[in-house]
């Protein structure tokens, strides 16, 4: 569906539309911690209002200054949103007595300066209501920055939030935020030869992350509900940005909010830190059903990133557009893996409907066609691409002293990444590199050659977490592993009791628990649960109980306190009865996640 609109005048549109509304922001944004520390700001990012660079790719460095913008911005009559003031949008709907906050950002410290600024411009509103659009910390870790955390205000999320909201931030925390620390860019500066954004905004911030347990799940579309007087109605979008999502449309202001399911760029279908991989099919199908449930029935179309879309066929048109590139890439995907091809043969050569690819919005800034072809690919049939060679393949580090081996040391093969450097083939001039590091990790020339490939990949980059991925993986080749200041430990007071156990569940060094065996009674006296947790065969199992049973140990404790002691290992002062020699055993069979891991490096 075309509307004959051409790149130059949707690119004139999109400056009106993030420039529309706009009332006010902090001079300078800087946000700090209470210790002193910068958590975030944008003065560093000025130099994108210039004219360009050879070092950043055309497309990139528009989307980058348009995500560069912050403030506050009236969307409709009673509705606003601030912008720029993190990675997401934190959007504010004035009720009857106070205001709905809809996504508080990642940190506390962001969250409080953006309620800050709304309130500068409207007045001091009280919070009456907390939204999660969705399960990722960028829509719910600042919290605690606009509301106390024994708040009795509804917060309201899609059915399964919690349970998803731990996954992907606690159980696979530690590897999804180093993971993250590369797509983000975390280390690097900000310009022209660094980071200039992430796509979808500036990049995170790295302030204090907290969860309040929702109050008020919605759980089938079409519920409506009314908060501080403003009537809602949600549709559920379960598998698509998040496993656990939803979009809300506002029929008085007759405006829609489409979460994270419709921005202004091409979206993950697997996102480069790690997650499950959506479902491109039912995204595309709840963007459809989006259109006909409300789009026809709209004035402006707003997201949880980027800057809202005015006008009935103006949305109409925006949400068939990013309909058909999901259905698109899924469809084609599969035709083309029924056919033989893998994935990675797929997304070579895949080419997207001339009616699609000159639109900006659906531009790889932070999905890619590349790495969605390969994510459907997964979805359908996982890492084994059918191949016999590829089933049982050695792991890096020894492929890689192989491969030198094969080529005649390390020496030899630097030589080989050299010449394919010199003639442009920079993606296999970094897999030889790759593997000389990996050989021979001591050696500089290796680093230093690799570093030099991933350089001018990330230079030449459209997409923006690419282009960090590369450069981040140079700067650690060059400098070592940088801090990493973002952490979910804030999270754990919101856990259940079962969630609780899983975290220590997954640190439990197997080998060194095959011959240990014991088991623990636990009594939550505030919340009247009663588990029983064992270690059995070097797992650590862990269940709800009617009554007591025999066991080693029996545990009173209450459910903050247990939180305490699962993040600190100790059980002081606690009420036991039995042998207290079992919890000291089950913590000495414990690791320690690695949040510095090596990624370019064996």
């Amino acid at each position: 569906m075309g509307d004959g609109i051409r790149v130059s005048d949707r690119a004139a549109t999109d400056v009106e539309a993030a420039d529309r509304g706009f009332l006010g922001t902090l001079d300078p944004l800087i946000i700090k911690a209470t210790d002193g520390r910068v958590v975030w700001e944008m003065e560093s990012l000025a130099f994108l209002a210039g004219a360009g660079s050879e070092n950043v790719d055309d497309g990139l460095w528009r989307q980058s200054a348009l995500t560069a913008k912050h403030g506050l911005y009236r969307v409709a009559e009673g509705i606003y949103q601030v912008r720029g003031f993190d990675l997401s949008n934190m959007t504010i709907i004035e009720g009857t007595r106070g205001v709905i906050v809809i996504d508080p950002l990642i940190s506390a410290e962001t969250a409080a300066a953006a309620l800050e600024l709304y309130r500068s411009h409207r007045g001091d509103r009280p919070v009456t209501a907390i939204v999660y659009t969705h399960a990722h910390v960028d829509h719910f870790g600042g919290v605690l920055g606009v509301v106390d955390p024994d708040t009795g205000i509804p917060v309201v999320a899609p059915e399964h939030f919690l349970d998803n909201a731990v996954s992907e931030n606690v159980y696979a925390g530690t590897a999804m935020f180093r993971r993250g620390y590369y797509y983000d860019g975390h280390p690097l500066a900000r310009n022209a030869a660094g980071r200039v954004g992430i796509g979808l905004g500036a990049g995170a911030s790295t302030g204090s992350i907290g969860l309040i347990v929702p109050t008020l799940d919605i759980t089938a579309t079409g519920q409506e509900e009314v908060l501080d007087g403003v009537r809602i109605v949600f549709q559920l979008t379960p598998g698509t940005e998040c496993p656990s999502e939803m979009n809300l449309y506002f029929p008085e202001q007759r405006a829609l909010c489409m979460a994270e399911n419709a921005t202004h760029t091409m979206h993950n279908l697997l996102t480069l830190r790690g997650a499950q991989v959506r479902d491109a099919r039912m995204w595309s199908r709840y963007l459809g059903e989006a259109i006909e449930m409300f789009g026809y029935r709209s004035d402006v179309e707003f997201a949880s990133h980027h800057w809202p879309t005015w006008g009935t066929a103006a949305i109409v048109t925006f949400l068939t557009e990013q309909r058909d590139t999901y259905a698109y890439l899924h469809d084609q995907t599969v035709r083309l893996m029924n056919q033989g091809q893998t994935g990675s043969e797929i997304a070579e050569d895949f080419e997207m409907p001339p009616s699609l690819s000159d639109r900006w919005h659906t531009q790889g800034y932070y999905g890619s066609v590349s790495h969605n072809v390969k994510a459907i690919y997964q979805r359908y049939l996982g890492w084994y691409d059918g191949n016999p060679a590829h089933l049982w393949q050695h792991p890096p580090t020894a492929a890689a002293t192989r491969y030198v081996d094969v080529m005649g040391g390390v020496a030899a093969t630097l030589q080989h990444a050299r010449r394919y450097l010199d003639a442009g083939d920079l993606r296999f001039a970094v897999e030889l590199a790759s593997h000389a590091v990996f050989a021979d990790p001591g050696d500089g020339a290796a680093r230093d050659l690799l570093a030099t490939g991933l350089e001018r990949l990330g230079f030449g980059a459209e997409n923006a977490t690419w282009r960090n991925v590369f450069l981040t993986g140079a700067t650690e080749l060059r400098y070592g592993v940088g801090r990493n200041d973002i952490s979910a430990g804030g999270l754990l007071d919101a856990l259940t009791v079962t969630q609780l156990f899983d975290t220590l569940a997954i640190r439990l060094v197997g080998p060194r628990s095959w011959n240990e065996s014991f088991a623990i009674n636990w009594v939550i006296t505030d919340t009247r649960e009663l588990y029983r947790l064992e270690l059995s065969h070097g797992a650590l199992v862990h269940f709800p109980i009617a009554k007591p049973r025999q066991a080693d140990l029996s545990v009173r404790i209450t459910h903050a306190r247990l939180a305490q002691a699962v993040a600190g290992g100790s059980f002081s002062g606690v009420d036991m009865t039995g042998d207290s020699g079992v919890l000291p055993r089950l913590f000495a069979l414990l690791d320690s996640p690695d949040p510095a891991f090596a990624v370019v490096t064996p």
